[in-house]
């Protein structure tokens, strides 16, 4: 039995499909939330997502992935991107608030890490996190940030055994297209 060859790169515009299809099983429903926010009745959400991650110069962006290959298919997805403070934004969307609240400025912020179900297991999320690690320390920023739900535990024990520490938490507000309830946490990994 032959083990598959993984290439990991730079995403491209023509992977937006596939990054919004992995990118809504990463968010647990959140991304599917703000698509709804955005689409028109009858639109179909991945297309809303596609779009978006059409788009250049912006953190949501096919820009800010980094994709891992098997066989010409995106079978994984990490965004990140530098999160800046913005003390002239004040989300007021009450779904939305509480994963505000959890934002580190000065940070690489890691906006979603999504492996397919048929490639995981085999190394490709710790893979794509160094690689992330690497891109951090690149842009000369000294920590790394991320959102988790406290319930998602096999998550939650990747980001720990790399380091991460829980920094804060906030409770998050019940929404049927959120997969979770409970807290949701930030997670921070100092360089």
């Amino acid at each position: 039995m032959s083990v598959e060859k993984v290439i990991y790169r730079p995403a491209v515009r023509q992977d937006a499909r596939r990054i919004a299809e992995l990118f809504s099983i990463a968010s647990d429903g959140v991304s599917d939330y703000i698509w709804s926010k955005i689409s028109q009745p009858g639109d179909n959400l991945l297309d809303i997502g596609q779009q978006r991650y059409e788009r250049k110069n912006t953190p949501f962006s096919f820009e800010n992935c980094l994709v891992a290959d098997k066989n010409d298919l995106v079978v994984a997805v990490l965004l990140s991107y530098e999160m800046r403070a913005d003390n002239d934004y004040v989300e007021d969307d009450p779904v939305l608030k509480p994963f505000w609240l959890l934002e580190e400025p000065k940070s690489l912020y890691v906006a979603g890490i999504a492996v397919d179900e048929s490639s995981r297991q085999q190394g490709i999320a710790a893979t794509l996190m160094e690689m992330t690690e690497a891109k951090c320390r690149k842009l000369k920023l000294a920590k790394l940030s991320l959102i988790v739900f406290e319930a998602n535990t096999v998550a939650y024990d990747l980001y720990s055994r790399r380091g991460y520490t829980e920094v804060m938490r906030k409770a998050i507000v019940p929404h049927q297209s959120i997969h979770y309830t409970g807290d949701a946490l930030l997670l921070v990994k100092k360089l």
